[in-house]
């Protein structure tokens, strides 16, 4: 999730998307930033591909109609340097709801458009979908820069980017400004949760999948320690970060945490302190109102309501999912590979609890169950690189080792370098940062 570079009932939002400029000094659009973390250096590169890494998969879903995913070239201030594609489809109504979405590392628009099961979603549901999109020249390793305090303050860098694609996409396709959802993979829901505290009054509602805290780092060593193990705050403390960047006046907005129990990338902990910290936004109690147990072995909590359409905060837990999108091909939800897990449709229960769409992969089951069922197997082994490649978890290539399926690089090929990876589906590793 990081880079290579250096609720109560739903909250109602005017119909007007008034941002604030970024400021003359945030406009870096072909902006060639210092940093560790801006260049493939082989160390950090193989962690920053970890922190998201996804492979691109070349299924894609059937289509209910002709639309597709188009590039949009302008679309107004661009502080951060990010590219925009949207996917409207056919005769879409006036006043559609929008929701925007944020790749994981090394992915792209495409790729989370065609797996992540948002496409079906968009067409069941009428929405339209706006796809922020990194860049190299920002992050080698396309992460989105959620550690990097001039990208995720209000009116600068990349959050004031995604900004300006909202704005542009409701006025072109007269949609509805007050309901604008985000949500995002891995450095995506890092920066989903940047967003949701940045621009409060621009998005209804957020869905955090595999992500961490608002606030949790402000550079890039932060970065490494928040993904793996993980920060220790207290709720209070972890408020008081989205408070800070709050705008005065400003409503919470509905907010939505998807972790699995396996993510060795970015551990669970990060999951249960997005929880912690939204729920104290909201003022709520610690302990949910209610809970379900839904498929694919999720259990969902919610908080602030009793269930998925009155809550403010909801929590969905997947055991024995690894680092990924929760994904159901079975119903039609998203294509399974590395990082789109066949588990449960996380895109359908989304939108449930933000109100915009049904639900796809089943119904909820009585109880919440404990064991997986078609999750990955999350093994994680540590090491030498040599015994990876000889083992097949690893290749070499001119004398240095990268993962199997993620290409996370792992340095040299010998018997003194050891390194921890991950299987985060079936021959699919990825480098562990702090180890098994």
């Amino acid at each position: 999730m990081h880079s290579s570079h250096s609720s109560p009932p739903p909250v109602h939002h005017s119909p007007a998307v008034s941002v604030a400029p970024a400021s003359p000094g945030a406009s870096v659009s072909s902006r060639p930033r210092p940093g560790l973390l801006r260049h493939a250096v082989p160390v950090l590169s193989v962690v920053t591909v970890l922190l998201m890494a996804v492979a691109v998969l070349v299924v894609a879903a059937p289509r209910a109609s002709a639309a597709e995913l188009s590039p949009v070239p302008a679309f107004g201030t661009n502080p951060g340097a990010l590219s925009m594609y949207e996917y409207v489809p056919d005769d879409l109504p006036q006043g559609a709801p929008l929701v925007v979405l944020l790749h994981g590392c090394t992915q792209d628009a495409a790729t989370y458009h065609r797996n992540s099961g948002w496409a079906a979603q968009a067409e069941e549901s009428g929405l339209a979908l706006v796809y922020a999109e990194q860049r190299t020249a920002n992050n080698a390793n396309r992460c989105f820069n959620w550690f990097e305090p001039a990208d995720v303050a209000r009116g600068s860098g990349e959050v004031r980017s995604v900004a300006s694609m909202v704005e542009h996409a409701v006025a072109r396709h007269g949609l509805d400004a007050g309901r604008v959802f985000v949500s995002g993979l891995s450095a995506g829901g890092a920066m989903t949760a940047e967003l949701l505290a940045a621009y409060p009054d621009l998005f209804a509602g957020g869905s955090i999948v595999a992500g961490v805290p608002v606030g949790c780092a402000s550079g890039t060593l932060d970065a490494f320690t928040c993904m793996n193990p993980g920060r220790t705050l207290t709720p209070q403390e972890w408020g008081d970060r989205v408070r800070a960047k709050l705008p005065d006046g400003a409503d919470p907005p509905r907010v939505a945490v998807w972790h699995g129990t396996a993510d060795h990338t970015v551990v669970p902990a990060n999951g249960r302190a997005g929880v912690a910290q939204w729920v104290n936004v909201w003022g709520l109690p610690s302990s949910p109102d209610g809970a379900e147990g839904l498929p694919g072995s999720t259990t969902a909590e919610y908080y602030g309501g009793g269930g998925s359409a009155d809550a403010a905060v909801a929590s969905f837990s997947v055991a024995g999912m690894g680092h990924g999108t929760p994904v159901d091909p079975a119903s039609g939800c998203g294509t399974a590979g590395a990082h789109f897990l066949d588990t449960v449709c996380s895109t359908g229960y989304t939108a449930r609890f933000w109100g915009v769409g049904g639900i796809s992969g089943g119904e909820p089951t009585e109880t919440p169950t404990e064991e997986p069922t078609e999750g990955p197997s999350g093994a994680c082994v540590t090491a030498s690189n040599y015994d990876h490649v000889a083992q097949g978890r690893a290749e070499h290539r001119q004398g240095r080792a990268y993962a199997l399926g993620s290409g996370d690089p792992l340095g040299l090929w010998n018997t003194a370098v050891r390194t921890s990876l991950t299987e985060s589906s079936p021959d699919h590793w990825d480098l562990t940062p702090g180890g098994c």
